[in-house]
């Protein structure tokens, strides 16, 4: 875990904080000033800011329930209500692994692991996403094929790697990309409003019956079944 990513996650302060902290010379690695963002602390080495030790905190991984209305983000002077204000204040800093736009609910992960979080957000490893897609009006299956075969956003080939109608006017899709609000996007694009987005899914670990706005710690099993799936894409 790299420096800056070392501090947040034991609490210094944002990683934004952090970094200007190693660049004022206030970090020392065994004694000696580091101001090299690369470096990675090993276990055992005595991290300091100014004389104070910094202890990596024990790694926490949960799976949260977003609601609609709550941003993705730490701060926002635009919102009131933060998915961390769903969770207990004892916690540790936590990063979310990808993010969901205010109105877009279901399955996010959160952790204090920064090398997990940076693997599973990675393109090269195309984690599977899976959403669950309620439009304005009746979907039209075969429109799927426009869909699969992707559009121009932002520059990139948009692309859905699966589409599935499950309702009169639902849809269940799965993503390996992340294109802002792609989505959405996608569906307007063929003339569909977006009227309730969730996700459900995130490489094999699901939602199931986890309450809107409930949180639950990843179980070994899960966590494991997180890791490989983004090993499988170099």
């Amino acid at each position: 875990m790299r420096l800056n990513r070392f501090l947040a996650a034991a609490g210094v302060g944002s990683r934004r904080h952090c970094d200007q902290l190693i660049a004022d010379g206030r970090v020392t690695i065994n004694g000696r000033v580091c101001t090299d963002f690369s470096i990675q602390p090993a276990e055992g080495d005595h991290v300091k800011v100014g004389s104070k030790l910094v202890h990596s905190q024990q790694k926490l991984y949960i799976i949260l329930n977003k609601p609609a209305g709550f941003v993705s983000t730490r701060t926002d002077p635009n919102a009131h209500d933060t998915i961390f204000d769903l969770l207990p204040p004892k916690f540790p800093r936590l990063f979310n692994i990808g993010r969901l736009d205010t109105q877009t609910e279901g399955l996010l992960i959160l952790t204090n692991d920064g090398d997990l979080a940076q693997r599973l957000t990675h393109p090269r490893y195309k984690v599977e996403q899976a959403y669950e897609v309620t439009l304005d009006r009746p979907w039209e299956p075969a429109l799927a094929a426009k869909l699969l075969a992707g559009m121009m956003l932002d520059g990139q080939r948009a692309k859905m790697e699966k589409v599935q109608g499950i309702r009169l006017t639902r849809v269940r899709v799965v993503l390996r990309q992340g294109i802002n609000r792609q989505i959405r996007r996608m569906f307007y694009e063929l003339g569909f409003e977006v009227k309730r987005l969730v996700r459900i899914r995130v490489g094999h670990l699901r939602l199931d019956d986890l309450p809107k706005g409930h949180w639950r710690p990843l179980s070994k099993s899960e966590l494991k079944s997180l890791v490989p799936s983004a090993r499988t894409t170099r």
